[in-house]
C-alpha cells in the first residue's frame, strides 16, 4: 500500500458504504420512487456515518465514502472521470492521482469540462484534448460536445463507467451541471453508467428560487426548466435528470452522497478546502453573490470580472453613488450595497474607471441572491441613462425567458418581476422535493 492510498483511507475513515446516505438518511419516499424511475442504485443510509462526521467537524463528500468502501462500486470497470482542480481529496490532492495511483481502480482517461481539467481557461473556453503529465492518462475535452458526439467520445476512450466530480457553485447558468446532463445521457447513448460524487451546494440548500427556464430557451446555460438558483446538491440534480428529463432513454446512475452536510450549511461550514471551481469565482462570498450579479453579462454593465471581486462588483462608466442609494432604499433582506469603483483588467469596459455598487451581505441565510439581481437591475435602469441589455438578449437565455426582461423594460419593480415567476417555482419546489439526499 502506498502513502497516497493510506492517506485516502485514512481521511475517509469508517464512514460507510458507497451510496449511502449518511446523514442525509434515506430519501422521502416519493424520492424513493423518484430514484426507481430513474434507475438509480443508491444503497441505504449508514447510521453511524452521521454522528462521525458530525464528531469530526466536518463533511465527507461522495468521493471519501467511495474510497471508505474500498472503490467497490467502480471493480472490474475501466473508469473514465469527469473533472476539473475541485476534484480534490480533503487534504487537497486531485483525484486523478489518487485513483491513479490505486491498484483497486482501473482509471483510464480524464474528460474536462468549460475552463478544462486544470482550469485555465476563461469563460466559453476550455483547454481541448492533452495527456495528463502527471499520470500519462489521455485527457479529453467535453466542453461543446453532447448526444452522439460525446457518446463517441466515451466510447473512444475506452470506458465502461464515466465518474462525476466537480464543485458546483448552485446556479442554474453555472455550466458543470449541464456538462453533467449532457454526459448522463451520452453515456446512455454509449451504453456506460454514470457514479456521480456528490460535493455541497456552497450556497446552501434550504430553499429554489428565482425563474424556471422555459425550454424555448434552452441553452448550455440552462438545458431543461429547473430553477435559477436551484437549491440542489449535483447528485440531487443526477436523479432530478434521470427521473424526469431523461426518461427517454435514463442513464444507468449511482449517487455516492455526503454524510454530514445539511441544507442550511454554507460551504465555510464544511470543513473542506475551496479550489476556485473556475477562474472568476474565487471566494465562495463569489459564489454567493453569483446567482443573481451573473445576470449582469445580459446587459452593457460589467459583472466584475477582470477585477479582484467578481460578482461582488458591477458598474459602468458615468454611474455614480445614486445607484447605490436606490438600491439600498428597496430594502432587500440580508444585504448592502456600497458606492464602488473599479477598474476592469479585462473584458468588458477594460482600462476604463467604473462607477457602481459592491454587495455586502451581512445576513446569508435571509440573502436571495436572485431578488437582489433583480433589484440592481431594476434600479440600475432606473437611475443610469446609459443602461442596455445585450444585442443578442443574453438575458433571456440566463433567466430563461423574455419574462424578466420585457418587465424590467415595463418599469416593474422586483416584487413584481418575482410574483411573476412564483408559479413556476412552486411547481419545480414539490418536483425538485422527491429528488433531495439531506436534511
Amino acid at each position: 500500500m502506498t502513502v497516497s492510498r493510506r492517506g485516502v483511507l485514512g481521511l475517509a475513515g469508517a464512514i460507510g458504504s458507497a451510496g449511502a446516505l449518511g446523514a442525509a438518511g434515506p430519501p422521502r419516499s416519493a424520492g424513493a420512487a423518484g430514484a426507481a424511475r430513474a434507475g438509480e442504485t443508491s444503497g441505504a443510509a449508514a447510521g453511524g456515518a452521521a454522528g462521525t462526521a458530525a464528531a469530526a467537524g466536518r463533511v465527507r463528500t461522495g468521493f471519501e465514502r467511495l474510497a471508505a468502501d474500498g472503490y467497490a462500486a467502480l471493480a472490474g470497470q475501466k473508469v473514465g472521470l469527469v473533472t476539473n482542480p475541485t476534484g480534490i481529496t480533503a487534504d487537497a490532492r486531485h483525484l486523478v492521482d489518487v485513483l491513479h495511483a490505486d491498484e483497486r481502480v482501473d482509471l483510464v482517461a480524464v474528460f474536462g469540462p468549460e475552463h478544462g481539467f486544470r482550469g485555465t481557461a476563461q469563460a466559453g473556453g476550455s483547454e481541448g484534448a492533452s495527456r495528463d503529465p502527471a499520470t500519462g492518462l489521455a485527457v479529453y475535452d467535453t466542453y461543446d460536445k453532447s448526444g452522439q458526439k460525446l457518446a463517441d467520445v466515451f466510447t473512444a476512450a475506452g470506458i465502461d463507467t464515466v465518474v462525476f466530480d466537480i464543485q458546483d457553485v448552485g446556479a442554474r447558468f453555472y455550466t458543470y451541471i449541464w456538462t453533467l446532463y449532457d454526459c448522463m445521457r451520452a453515456a446512455a447513448l454509449a451504453g456506460k453508467t454514470v457514479v456521480v460524487l456528490d460535493r455541497p451546494n456552497p450556497v446552501g440548500g434550504r430553499r429554489a428560487a428565482g425563474p424556471v427556464l422555459e425550454r424555448p430557451y434552452a441553452s448550455f446555460v440552462g438545458r431543461e426548466p429547473i430553477a435559477l438558483a436551484h437549491g440542489m446538491t449535483v447528485a440531487e440534480l443526477a436523479r432530478l435528470f434521470n427521473g424526469e428529463f431523461l426518461t427517454d432513454r435514463p442513464v444507468g446512475l449511482r449517487t455516492v452522497a455526503m454524510s454530514g452536510w445539511r441544507r442550511e450549511s454554507f460551504f465555510g461550514e464544511t470543513g473542506l478546502p475551496w479550489v476556485p471551481p473556475s477562474p472568476n469565482v474565487p471566494t465562495p462570498d463569489t459564489a454567493l453573490a453569483y446567482a443573481g450579479t451573473c445576470l449582469f453579462e445580459g446587459t452593457n454593465l460589467s459583472e466584475g470580472r477582470g477585477t479582484t471581486t467578481p460578482f461582488e462588483v458591477v458598474g459602468a462608466e458615468g454611474i455614480d453613488r445614486r445607484w447605490a442609494e436606490a438600491a439600498n432604499a428597496l430594502g432587500l433582506p440580508g444585504v448592502w450595497f456600497r458606492e464602488a469603483y473599479f477598474t476592469p483588467t479585462f473584458s468588458k469596459h477594460v482600462g476604463k474607471v467604473c462607477g457602481g455598487v459592491r454587495l455586502i451581505v451581512h445576513d446569508r441565510a435571509a440573502f436571495d441572491p436572485v431578488r437582489a439581481g433583480i433589484g440592481l437591475l431594476v434600479t440600475a435602469r432606473r437611475v443610469w441613462s446609459g443602461f442596455g441589455w445585450r444585442a443578442d438578449h443574453w438575458i433571456d437565455r440566463l433567466t430563461g425567458s423574455d419574462r424578466v426582461r420585457t418587465l424590467v423594460d415595463a418599469g416593474a419593480d422586483v416584487d413584481e418581476v418575482a410574483g411573476d415567476w412564483a408559479a413556476g417555482l412552486t411547481r419545480f419546489a414539490a418536483v425538485r422535493e422527491e429528488y433531495l439526499l439531506y436534511p
